[in-house]
């Protein structure tokens, strides 16, 4: 039955990555790229490099994880916010490729989010470890969101910041709705996919690995921003998480929900548009939190 299942969902996975790679090519031009060993001997995880011309030495780190429903690789797509952010902050930033559901399931993506930051921990001569903080798109966000809260101690990582996160696959795609009606949310079928490719049936939804929204608040990091699109139905569970987070002593938490906007907006933008002006805006306050 398990293998009838996977070949269900395999196939599923491929015609997805084929519709959603057609007329679409991801290029990236990183500074450099380096192969993190994985805690499996065998393999490695690829890690795109932007670097500071000017930052100091060593260097506040930043490890990015990119969007993909955990199925779709998108490897690269977040180029442009890892170059801004290496050239105004003189963070070196790292974004992760983590392997994809449905050929490997959770909690494979999640152990290397893990060995990718604590490649970065053995570092210091390379990093500064004071300055670690994680961020992530969408799948990615809850990489880092979960990493965060149950993978290592409150204090590793200085900030984070989410965009547009899923943070709660216990709860029924087709129960969620953007805040926004006129918005495109993902459509409740794509999104049940991407969910049963991701999480096998072993395991409850509620684990706060697979969704930070049950993890408890006080062990987030201090200093979180999270960006929702009003158009996303992914937006009010993310930023009742956020509200959770903010209610913990000590914390500093920007929630900010882009009008006009839907999931992934900051993707494929057009200048002048309100999607284009939200990423811009998205990824400045993403700046200023990293600067703090």
């Amino acid at each position: 039955m398990f293998s009838l299942t996977y070949l269900y969902y395999k196939v599923l996975a491929v015609l997805i990555r084929a519709l959603f790679s057609r007329g679409k090519r991801i290029t990236a031009s990183p500074d450099d790229v380096v192969h993190i060993q994985s805690r499996d001997i065998a393999r490695s995880i690829r890690a795109h490099v932007y670097r500071s011309a000017w930052g100091p030495k060593p260097a506040p780190v930043l490890v990015n994880f990119h969007g993909s429903g955990f199925v779709i690789p998108m490897h690269g797509s977040d180029e442009r916010f890892c170059r801004q952010v290496s050239q105004e902050t003189g963070y070196t930033v790292l974004d992760i490729q983590y392997r994809l559901a449905p050929e490997n399931p959770f909690p494979a993506a999640l152990h290397d989010a893990e060995d990718a930051v604590n490649w970065v921990l053995q570092r210091p001569e390379e990093f500064d470890l004071s300055r670690l903080s994680v961020s992530g798109f969408s799948a990615g966000g809850n990489l880092a969101l979960a990493i965060s809260s149950n993978l290592f101690p409150q204090n590793t990582f200085r900030s984070l910041v989410a965009f547009y996160p899923p943070v709660d696959l216990y709860t029924e795609p087709g129960a969620k709705s953007p805040p926004d009606p006129a918005g495109k949310p993902l459509p409740a079928p794509l999104a049940r996919i991407f969910d049963r490719c991701y999480i096998p049936g072993s395991y409850d939804a509620r684990d706060p690995r697979i969704s930070p929204y049950y993890a408890s608040a006080d062990r987030f990091p201090d200093r979180v921003l999270m960006v929702t699109a009003a158009g996303d139905g992914l937006a009010i569970e993310a930023e009742t998480l956020a509200a959770k987070i903010n209610k913990e002593p000590g914390r500093e938490v920007i929630s900010q929900r882009m009008q006009g906007c839907n999931h992934a907006f900051d993707k494929g933008t057009t200048k002048g548009t309100i999607p284009d002006d939200a990423k811009d805006k998205a990824y400045s306050m993403a700046i200023a939190m990293l600067l703090r």
